[in-house]
């Protein structure tokens, strides 16, 4: 026989050939697939065509451990399969589960122990049948039954099908095994992720902050892990990012919990009145000072206070809390002693005060002394996995404080998350408010919701000097007024504003689309201090 000469069929080197292929492709696809529904139905298609151990079928126990019944099949039907079942020790196939051994049943017609329970005698070959029945073991412990017929009329010899046939038994066992493990750890992965999930918005809504973005966490981590501590600590981020809340969350976590927590808006006190807030004053101090009054920190002795935009303190302050940092004492305005406080200060700005300290506005020290624990709050664009929680905590205490039943669709909810959202979490709660409190329906679609949101080009572009009168407004309101930066307007705009309304601030600040504060708070930063 020369080289090119194929082997003869059913001969020796024709069936280790077929055996070599059978194992090469089996575990090519475990390779790329590790389901047992893939690869052990595939394995005994493979035992049919290469081999011709035909309706290979393999069972496994129930979670009982009490009865079997057939998982993956090759060549029976499925109303065969159904009647693959087996209790305990019943029949080849309970008997091989129950004792853990081999058994071959040299004729089907003449053993009393096969049942012939799932397919016809007249469906098989004529001539004798055999049946292998092997078990599948995980170490010691029987899981199931690899079993076949098998035509005792064939070249090929049994203990070469009983060689193949104990290597895929152990196969399968061992895909089994890796799919039980992987199950398992699965499900311990799954009730962990649970169990932290549950604890993420145990440790959050315990501080009133809603969400779990990871960037959340950080910066709450952060801050539980310097809540022991006394060292001063400032909250950086955009304008509406809950500042408020993180120093809250601050002061509940620490020692402190049970002492005062005040909160200074600095941004809302005149330069002239500043002093008298913070350290208060004594009767006669000043004109009006009829009796005595402690000031903020002195009201804050023993637990935190919270100084919100603190870039706004005059130069002259900012001396005067440096040392009061520095010594932990204050005195009262016309006062002439100094009274001892034990406070812990924590600051948040939205403005770079690096940039401020060079430009002279703010003083280096301060800033130093602030800057000892820098904590960063994520944006509501860094955090679009929490939006959807917000809405629904927003929808659900506006919706009881005004006696509505507003909701939104999965949709809107969606469209929201896409928005830039340059206010942060304020503009998202004020754009709730508004959508509940206008809602002409109770179920909101995203085009109802594209109704209530600024346009991405009015929130970005700044508000040009009025050489021309603007549009006259619609009769009906379709948009919120959009989030304006502090630096969007010149004063000669805010002042050209005010000239057109005749002195009215409110009217101006209409005009130019903000509220009476936000025109308020740009004349006394760009006109005033001129």
């Amino acid at each position: 026989m020369t080289s090119g000469d194929k082997e003869p069929e059913n001969s020796p080197v024709f069936w280790r050939t077929q055996e070599m292929l059978l194992l090469q492709q089996v575990t090519a696809l475990a390779g790329r697939d590790f389901s047992p529904d893939t690869v052990l139905r595939e394995m005994l298609h493979l035992l049919s065509e290469l081999l011709g151990l035909n309706r290979g079928r393999i069972v496994l126990l129930d979670e009982s451990g009490q009865s079997s019944q057939i998982r993956y099949a090759y060549g029976l039907t499925a109303d065969e399969i159904s009647r693959g079942r087996y209790t305990h020790d019943e029949g080849v196939t309970g008997r091989v589960l129950a004792r853990g051994q081999l058994i071959i049943v040299q004729d089907i017609d003449n053993d009393p122990l096969f049942l012939g329970r799932m397919v016809a005698r007249n469906n098989l070959p004529s001539g004798p049948v055999s049946y292998i029945a092997l078990p599948i073991q995980i170490g010691q412990r029987t899981i199931g039954v690899l079993a076949c017929h098998r035509i005792r009329s064939r070249a090929r010899p049994l203990a070469d099908d009983l060689t193949i046939l104990r290597i895929l038994a152990t196969f399968a066992g061992q895909i089994l095994h890796l799919e039980q493990h992987l199950r398992e750890k699965t499900e311990a992965l799954e009730q962990r992720n649970a169990l932290l999930a549950r604890a993420l918005e145990t440790r959050t809504s315990r501080y009133g902050i809603i969400g779990s973005a990871p960037q959340l966490l950080r910066a709450l981590s952060e801050l539980e892990r310097v809540a022991n501590t006394t060292a001063s600590v400032l909250l950086l981020g955009e304008s509406g990012t809950g500042k408020e809340l993180f120093a809250r969350a601050l002061h509940l976590s620490s020692p402190r919990r049970d002492k005062p927590f005040i909160r200074v808006n600095c941004a809302a006190i005149p330069d002239s009145l500043f002093e008298s807030e913070l350290f208060g004053y004594e009767r006669g101090a000043f004109t009006g000072a009829q009796t005595a009054r402690a000031g903020w920190f002195e009201q804050a002795d023993g637990g935190t206070i919270f100084l919100d935009e603190i870039g706004e303190l005059p130069l002259a302050m900012q001396t005067k809390l440096l040392r009061t940092l520095q010594e932990g004492t204050i005195t009262r305005l016309g006062a002439k002693r100094e009274l001892h406080i034990d406070v812990r200060l924590v600051a948040a700005t939205n403005r770079d005060l690096e940039t401020e300290v060079a430009a002279g506005t703010f003083r280096q020290d301060l800033y130093y002394r602030l800057n000892v624990i820098p904590i960063r709050l994520p944006s509501l664009a860094e955090r679009r996995s929490d939006i959807p929680v917000l809405v629904l905590h927003f929808l659900n205490r506006i919706n009881q404080a005004n006696q509505r039943n507003v909701s939104l669709s999965a949709e809107a909810i969606k469209r929201l998350q896409r928005h830039a959202w340059p206010g942060n979490i304020r503009e998202l709660s004020n754009v709730i408010e508004r959508m509940v409190l206008l809602a002409d329906h109770a179920l909101l679609s995203a085009a109802d919701v594209d109704r209530y949101l600024p346009r991405e080009n009015e929130q970005a572009a700044p508000t040009p000097a009025l050489a021309t009168p603007p549009p006259s407004p619609p009769a009906y309101i379709e948009d919120i007024r959009p989030y304006v930066s502090v630096a969007s307007h010149t004063a000669d705009a805010l002042r050209q504003a005010l000239d057109r309304c005749g002195g009215n601030k409110t009217r101006a600040a209409q005009l130019l689309g903000m509220t009476a504060r936000q025109f308020h708070y740009r004349w006394q930063k760009l006109v005033a201090h001129r």
